[in-house]
């Protein structure tokens, strides 16, 4: 029977680089995996990167799995068809939460005896958690940091991701927040990015003995205004120039100038720049940092598909804005822009296909 298996956390916690480094350890131990990505919005840079790791990927688009259940379900039985998974992987929207009552549980139920559900995975962002778990201005609204606590409160396994960028004494300090917010949950430090503590990270996953979910109690009103404070954007552009130029650097560079045209606490903006040989994959995950190249190419070209992901606290409006300031700036570095398809928007009330209100 396959295990499901969904990987959740708050925008720029570092999903999607953890589940690729699940996707590698499960092969390494001779299993098939699937994987199911989820966005407000067609366009995902996510999925774009882990197909660029050969990773075989489906996307439910347009709201999170909470509203698109049967969508998620599709993709699932899509997955099953053409590929059999042992293990399927799932990575939820950032800003969602009540994940257990309206995905987890409803999978449990529906698909007793044909999907084991195992436990629910919630990453801890460093960056953002410790200013919200200790009251300190974070960036962002109480009403967007209620959406952070309630998803750690629902986890059944806590990573502290990055571990490998923090000091002991900071991991004890965040293990001691961690555990007074979401108390009796294993809390697991990890590296996505190098793989560190995914030994016993996957130890719990394997562990049938978590007990029932977390059902939580969620005021749906404060949910919706916490995530209606951000404003996303997914858009693809089409760039092409007479002269090759690095791939990594224009990626790297539409990121950095992104993050500094205007004000608004950045929960995460990411872009992937892609050509029919290689990709370049370019993130930052807070205001005030530096972007990283996450992935880089080594690619010179004349031409790039670079599809961009914004998700800041700001306006619809500004956003767009920020990207008209994109083009202006990529047309000084000799690039010819089109814009192939963008959507800027704030998220809609969370209307879930089913919630449970008990766990089984």
């Amino acid at each position: 029977m396959a295990r499901f298996l969904l990987v959740g956390g708050f925008l720029g916690a570092g999903k999607t680089t953890a589940i690729g480094q699940l996707v590698k350890h499960y092969q390494e131990q001779g299993l098939k995996v699937g994987v199911v990505t989820n966005d407000q919005a067609d366009g995902l840079v996510d999925t774009g990167n882990l197909r660029g790791q050969g990773v075989t990927v489906e996307e439910v688009s347009g709201a999170c799995f909470c509203c698109k259940f049967n969508d998620l379900t599709d993709k699932l039985e899509r997955l099953e068809a053409n590929q059999r998974p042992d293990i399927f992987l799932a990575e939820p929207v950032g800003s969602c939460t009540d994940l257990v009552a309206t995905v987890v549980e409803p999978l449990r139920a529906i698909y007793a005896g044909q999907l084991q559900v195992g436990p629910y995975s919630v990453l801890f962002k460093p960056s953002h958690g410790k200013r919200v778990l200790a009251g300190q201005n974070s960036g962002f609204s109480e009403k967007a940091a209620y959406i952070f606590r309630k998803q750690l409160e629902e986890a059944d396994i806590l990573c502290i991701n990055r571990a490998d960028e923090l000091t002991t004494d900071e991991i004890e300090t965040l293990t001691s927040l961690i555990a007074h917010a979401a108390p009796k949950r294993p809390i697991v430090p990890i590296s996505a990015r190098t793989g560190l503590g995914f030994g016993l990270w996957m130890e719990h996953l394997a562990n049938d003995q978590a007990g029932p979910g977390h059902i939580l109690d969620i005021d749906y009103d404060i949910y919706a205004e916490g995530e209606a404070e951000l404003g996303w954007m997914n858009a693809t552009l089409q760039l092409n120039r007479s002269a090759p130029a690095s791939l990594d650097q224009t990626t790297l560079a539409v990121v950095e100038f992104l993050s500094g045209v205007s004000d608004g606490e950045i929960a995460h903006l990411k872009a992937i720049g892609q050509t029919d040989s290689g990709y370049a994959v370019a993130n930052i995950v807070q205001s005030g940092s530096k972007p990283t190249l996450s992935i880089a190419s080594g690619q010179d070209t004349t031409e790039i598909e670079l599809v961009i992901n914004a998700r800041i606290a700001t306006s619809p409006e500004d956003l767009m804005e920020r990207l008209g300031k994109t083009f202006t700036f990529l047309t000084a570095q000799g690039w010819n822009v089109r814009q192939e398809s963008v959507r800027s928007f704030r998220p809609g009330r969370p209307v879930p296909t089913h919630r449970y209100a008990a766990a089984r």
